[in-house]
């Protein structure tokens, strides 16, 4: 349901959106919890061989593991601390831990400023006396949000969302038109524009429903048109629907 032209579709599993020379592939889409036959946000981003993932919610690894070698990810990229976009995080390490192929390396795994923390915290509840070596298949490290991002052939760029707790969207650019721009969760009051402007692909939450009664300045999530507005504003000429409840689907 996410077609490869046109400007409008809706993240679900299987789905490829095609952004100049990155191809990116919809590991899940469901909000807060997963949805029947679909995780929660994930996606799959590859170019001239750099394979990278923007955030691994629920569901999303079983999805990852029929498109690419989970072994040889360049990164996964997380966008906040909400577990809807990080929980298969501790999947792929028990998956890395005790696979009977082993990784030939630890998978970088960037998380947002205060995200050691809180996976070392994480750690101790799993792992106890054990978990100083939990993440040794890991290699993680906290990105700057104010500096760029070199993952192989991919540069990372971040810009503060308005969410519950502090988020980050991010723009991946290949060194060529045709960027993609990821809102990860975003209220409508978010200064997004000076980083989202001239991509070609928006992938964006659209969580809230249209007649949502909640104070603006202090709303979370973006409803559908909200998200149109960012995409038509950026200039993007695809627009992919995500972070969607099953019951508010706008295509149902």
């Amino acid at each position: 349901r996410a077609p490869a032209s046109g400007t409008m579709g809706t993240a679900s599993s299987h789905s490829k959106e095609q952004c100049a020379v990155m191809d990116v592939t919809v590991l899940g889409g469901s909000a807060a919890g997963a949805s029947p036959g679909q995780g929660c946000s994930g996606y799959l981003v590859e170019h001239a061989g750099t394979r990278i993932v923007l955030d691994l919610g629920p569901g999303t690894f079983p999805e990852l593991r029929l498109h690419v070698d989970f072994r040889t990810l360049d990164a996964v990229v997380i966008s906040h601390l909400h577990l809807d976009h990080m929980l298969d995080l501790f999947t792929l390490r028990y998956a890395l831990a005790y696979n009977p192929i082993p990784a030939p390396a630890p998978i970088p795994v960037w998380v947002p400023p205060g995200g050691r923390q809180f996976l070392g915290d994480a750690a101790r509840v799993f792992a106890g006396a054990e978990a100083d070596a939990f993440y040794d298949v890991f290699d993680v490290r906290e990105y700057d949000p104010d500096a760029e991002l070199l993952v192989g052939s991919l540069t990372l760029r971040f810009r503060p969302t308005v969410h519950f707790v502090p988020c980050w969207a991010i723009r991946v650019s290949s060194g060529r038109d045709g960027d993609l721009f990821y809102t990860a969760d975003t209220g409508p009051t978010a200064d997004l524009l000076p980083l989202a402007s001239g991509v070609g692909l928006v992938i964006s939450e659209g969580t809230s429903a249209p007649d949502n009664d909640q104070p603006l300045a202090s709303r979370g999530h973006l409803t559908p048109e909200e998200a149109g507005e960012l995409a038509r504003n950026a200039g993007a000429q695809v627009l992919l629907l995500t972070h969607l409840w099953a019951e508010l689907d706008p295509f149902r």
